[in-house]
């Protein structure tokens, strides 16, 4: 036990290993278009971990955020309950979520813990609610 809980909910050892673990997916980023790397990696309910990358395409709407990589690896590996994801980029800005990505991560776990990371250092821990208030989810969709 012993290990101190970060603001929102993971402890800060667990917070630190998505980082890094994010740190190493950025390397794998295919950016010739625009050069800003991102990585992500996304906790699942089971412990396992799955990274991402954003991959862009010369049509940028085909791009691939690497949160949407991560979710999309997780899910195909069987992967419903997520407890966290991190995100770094190269800027020393933190960096959140696109809309879309928003969208999709608020779909499969609308109480995700978002951790934001630069590379010296300097994080912020939020909810995914907080950064994405009034969010159109099922429930719009009636019965199904």
């Amino acid at each position: 036990m012993g290990r101190k809980a970060t603001v929102v909910g993971v402890t800060t050892e667990i917070a630190d290993q998505l980082i890094a673990r994010a740190v190493e997916a950025k390397r794998q980023a295919a950016v010739p278009y625009s050069g800003f790397r991102v990585g992500a990696a996304l906790l699942a309910g089971d412990g396992s971990i799955n990274t991402g990358c954003n991959v862009e395409s010369s049509s940028y709407g085909l791009t691939l955020c690497a949160e949407r990589v991560a979710l999309g690896k997780a899910i195909s590996e069987g992967k419903r309950d997520f407890v966290a994801i991190a995100i770094v980029t190269d800027s020393e800005e933190l960096c959140p979520p696109c809309g879309a990505c928003r969208q999709l991560l608020w779909d499969y776990a609308p109480d995700l813990e978002i951790i934001l990371a630069t590379p010296s250092g300097a994080r912020k821990h939020y909810r995914l609610r907080e950064l994405f208030p009034e969010a159109f989810d099922d429930h719009f969709l009636g019965d199904k």
